[in-house]
C-alpha cells in the first residue's frame, strides 16, 4: 500500500459542521486583528462554523474568509452571503475553488442575490427577476474555464433562499440552503421543499437577556432593520404573518419568533426546535449593544456553554 493510499479522505465542510455554529455581522466593525481573535475563540469554544456577511460596505467576503481560515485550524467558515453582484461568476468560482484547495473541507460558499438597496449602492440595477439572475449566474459559474485543479473535496456551495422557487433552485443546483431572519416554521417548510439530503443552515438571532422589555427592545434594533426590506417582509407574509405584526420593528409575537431571547436554556431550546424542524446546522448571531471583540467573545462563550449543556 502506498503512502497516498494510507491517507483518509478529507471530510467535506458539510460533514464537519456538527449541530451549531456562529454568525457575526459585527466582525466588519472590528480591526482584522480583533476579528481573528473572535474567530479563534469561536473555534476554541467548539462551534462548528463561523459565518460572515457581505453587505455593500462590508469587507470583501472571500478575502475575509481567507484571513479567518488562515488564523484557525479546524473551523468551517461560510459566507452569509457572498453577493453575486460583487464579482463575476468566473471570479466567484475561482475564489471558492482557491479557498477549498487551500483549506480542504473548511469553506462554504454561500451565494445570494442580495436586495435592491445594497445592489444599488454597488452601482448596479437590481434584477427584475432575481430567480432567473441566480440561475444564469450559476450556469456561468459552472461553465467557467478555470486553470486551477478541482480540489478534493470540491467547494461546498449553498444559496440564500427563502421562497419556494429559490429553495427549489438551491436543491437542484447546490448543496443546500442558508436561510436568514426566519422563524422555526420556515425551517420546517424549507426542509420539506429541499428534501432530506440537502444542507439546511438557518441563522438564529439571539439576545441573552431575561427581562422581556429589555430583551425585545434590543431585539428590535435587529428586526426593524430587516422588516424595512421587502424580500424579508414578503417571506414572512408567505408564512401567514402580515399587517400590524410587521410594523414598528414587529409585534411581540413576531420578535419572539425571529429572535430567541432569555437565558442560555431558552437559546438551547430554540436551537433544538430548528433541529427538530429539519435544520442540519443552526448558526447563532448574538444581538448586542456593542460590537466589540470582548463582548462578542463573552456572548459566544455563554452560548457555547448553553449548547454544551443542552447536548447539541
Amino acid at each position: 500500500m502506498t503512502a497516498d493510499q494510507n491517507l483518509s479522505p478529507v471530510p467535506s465542510a458539510a460533514a464537519r459542521l456538527g449541530s451549531v455554529g456562529a454568525w457575526s455581522f459585527g466582525l466588519d466593525a472590528l480591526p482584522i486583528s480583533d476579528a481573528i481573535r473572535v474567530a479563534q475563540a469561536v473555534e476554541d469554544l467548539g462551534f462548528g462554523s463561523l459565518w460572515i456577511a457581505e453587505g455593500a460596505a462590508s469587507r470583501e467576503a472571500l478575502s475575509h474568509a481567507a484571513v479567518l481560515l488562515g488564523a484557525t485550524s479546524r473551523l468551517v467558515v461560510g459566507t452569509g452571503i457572498a453577493s453575486i453582484w460583487a464579482r463575476d461568476p468566473a471570479a466567484m468560482a475561482s475564489g471558492a475553488r482557491t479557498l477549498a484547495d487551500a483549506f480542504p473541507g473548511r469553506f462554504i460558499l454561500g451565494l445570494g442575490v442580495s436586495h435592491a438597496g445594497a445592489v444599488g449602492r454597488r452601482g448596479h440595477e437590481y434584477a427584475a427577476r432575481p430567480l432567473t439572475k441566480m440561475r444564469e449566474y450559476l450556469d456561468a459559474m459552472d461553465a467557467a474555464q478555470l486553470s486551477s485543479p478541482v480540489p478534493d473535496p470540491p467547494p461546498t456551495r449553498v444559496l440564500a433562499a427563502l421562497r419556494p422557487r429559490m429553495l427549489e433552485l438551491a436543491a437542484q443546483r447546490t448543496d443546500g440552503v442558508h436561510s436568514y431572519f426566519v422563524p422555526v416554521e420556515h425551517t420546517r417548510r424549507a426542509r420539506a421543499a429541499i428534501g432530506p439530503g440537502a444542507l439546511l443552515v438557518p441563522e438564529q438571532a439571539v439576545v441573552l437577556e431575561q427581562d422581556p422589555r429589555a430583551a425585545r427592545a434590543l431585539a428590535r434594533t435587529h428586526t426593524s432593520h430587516y422588516l424595512d426590506r421587502e424580500n424579508y417582509r414578503e417571506n414572512l407574509r408567505s408564512l401567514g404573518i402580515a399587517g400590524p405584526e410587521l410594523e414598528d420593528g414587529g409585534s411581540d409575537a413576531l420578535v419572539d419568533a425571529l429572535v430567541a431571547w432569555g437565558d442560555e436554556a431558552a437559546i438551547g431550546n430554540r436551537v433544538r426546535e430548528h433541529l427538530d424542524a429539519g435544520a442540519s446546522h443552526v448558526v447563532l448571531q448574538p444581538i448586542t449593544a456593542s460590537p466589540g471583540a470582548k463582548e462578542a467573545i463573552e456572548q459566544f462563550t455563554r452560548l457555547a456553554a448553553a449548547i454544551s449543556a443542552g447536548g447539541h
